[in-house]
């Protein structure tokens, strides 16, 4: 039902004012109440709903719910509105857990079951192979060995030209997953407060603890704070550029039990430092490090370029199946180390190891997929542009006495056609890339090197459906891609896809 807009804004001619609604022709303006059947869930979690064929986005709302909502913003093709009243709600509709989850912007499903989440992961997958890389996907029929083409499209042929899009593997406990942990501090009238950013703002909601994150994560921020009060330490402020802790960062090895704190500072020095280690030490037994970062600049990026141990160790410890692992202050580690087994796990079973294979791992960071690969190939070559994280790659080769392993700095693009014209070729190229995809220089490499399969693995579905639409355009088959569920109750979803070289 909409809310009669007669009799609204007026000019001060005494006539009235055409609003943006009217001026667009759109069905709804700004402050209209209406009733409508959500369809479907976009990227951000966002239900989507139709008012006479208008696009509504409506945050909080779930695919087969009838919702009454007002609206807030209206533009060209679509708007936004907020959630007053559920008419029909969607059975994968629960209560969410955690008390500050309306506040907190860390999740966004946790109102949603998870074996809803895992269907709907599974289909933004779907949806963006189909709709951005133009590619045909298919799925298995229940109880039989047959695949039907998604969405009715027939292709012909379909079981041997389109894509395969296995269900999302999920967890068996998807709460207390995450081993790290970064916390912005601020200041209230009661002093240092630590927790997440409020949806959509940078204003820090204070939080004692975090259903995703270890347990023991939650208690060494509670306790870091604490001391942090009572030393008087003050908080860094955003807009004025004063204050001195700007974010407590914990790590946790989840096979070691090994935990190190770094202390994030707008500065070098860090009054009452003794008597915070001290205190830290005492309380905390399982700290086995204790780092500082200064960041004096004003950015949103959480470290700055100088990190020094306070007390104890450089790294940590921790294990991805067989494979050890240091973790530096500052190294890039995969923050669900359970799901970063099936992850990689997946991986391998793509690459098709034999033990005879020379693999390259661009995008390599650390050396964590390098690693695991390792152990099932004859050579691995590891590339990466950032120069720490390829001196952690050859510390974990050598702390795992895998000497088959090389490691070089520099963008993919550029190193992998010197490593062709020195004679090496690869088996199997593996790719994890950020969030922004391939370079076009690296898809335009992996055409020429012609390996015979190419494993994706991707952090955003996105740009993973753009890169395979031109790896297919070059000669690729995506035979089929299985999404992981890394980071449950959120948006996020990772994905391995596995192509193979059709031109001979």
């Amino acid at each position: 039902m909409k809310k009669n807009r007669k009799g609204s804004d007026m000019r001060r001619s005494g006539k009235p004012a055409a609003s943006s609604a009217a001026l667009l022709d759109l069905p709804v303006a700004k402050n209209d109440e209406v009733v409508i059947d959500i369809i479907g869930m976009n990227h951000d979690g966002e239900g989507v709903g139709r008012a006479d064929g208008y696009t509504l986005f409506v945050q909080g709302a779930l695919p087969g719910e009838k919702a009454r909502v007002k609206v807030l913003k209206t533009k060209k093709q679509y708007g936004y509105a907020k959630l007053l009243e559920l008419v029909e709600q969607s059975p994968n509709r629960i209560a969410a857990p955690c008390p500050i989850y309306d506040q907190c912007g860390g999740c966004q499903l946790q109102h949603m079951s998870y074996a809803g989440q895992l269907e709907w992961k599974r289909q933004l997958v779907v949806d963006n192979l189909e709709r951005i890389g133009k590619l045909r996907v298919v799925r298995e029929a229940a109880g039989a060995g047959e695949t039907r083409v998604e969405d009715g499209q027939d292709t012909g042929n379909s079981d041997r030209e389109g894509i395969l899009v296995r269900p999302t593997l999920g967890m068996s406990e998807p709460w207390r997953y995450r081993n790290k942990s970064q916390v912005p501090i601020g200041v209230t009238e009661g002093g240092l407060v630590g927790g997440f950013y409020a949806r959509g703002s940078h204003r820090i909601v204070d939080m004692e603890t975090c259903l995703i994150q270890h347990e023991q994560n939650d208690e060494v921020v509670s306790r870091v704070k604490a001391i942090g009060r009572k030393l008087g330490i003050t908080a860094y402020n955003e807009e004025t550029g004063q204050g001195l802790l700007r974010h407590v960062v914990v790590k946790i090895g989840f096979a070691t039990r090994e935990m190190m704190i770094v202390l994030v500072t707008n500065g070098e020095r860090i009054p009452c430092v003794n008597e915070w280690i001290s205190a830290i030490r005492e309380e905390l037994p399982a700290v086995v490090s204790v780092c500082q970062n200064v960041n004096t600049r004003k950015t949103n990026v959480i470290f700055g370029d100088v990190t020094r141990v306070l007390w104890g160790r450089e790294v940590i410890h921790d294990y991805i199946g067989d494979v050890k692992f240091a973790i530096s202050a500052r190294s890039f580690y995969q923050v669900n180390p359970a799901q970063t087994e099936v992850l990689y796990g997946k991986t391998v079973e793509y690459a098709g190891l034999t033990g005879a294979e020379t693999v390259i791992d661009a995008y390599c960071g650390i050396g964590t997929i390098s690693l695991f690969l390792a152990q099932h190939a004859k050579k691995v070559y590891g590339v990466e542009i950032v120069k720490e994280a390829i001196e952690d790659a050859r510390a974990n080769a050598e702390l795992n006495g895998m000497k088959h392993v090389e490691f070089e700095v520099g963008a993919s693009e550029d190193v992998i056609p010197r490593w062709k014209e020195q004679g090496i070729e690869a088996d199997v190229i593996v790719v994890d890339p950020p969030r922004k995809g391939c370079d076009p220089r690296l898809l335009e490499t992996i055409l020429e090197m012609k390996p015979e399969r190419v494993v994706y693995v991707s952090c955003n579905p996105s740009t993973l459906a753009r890169d395979l639409r031109v790896l297919k355009d070059g000669g690729y088959r995506t035979v089929e891609v299985t999404p992981v569920d890394m980071f449950p109750h959120t948006v996020h979803v990772e994905c391995v896809a596995l192509m193979s070289r059709v031109e001979k």
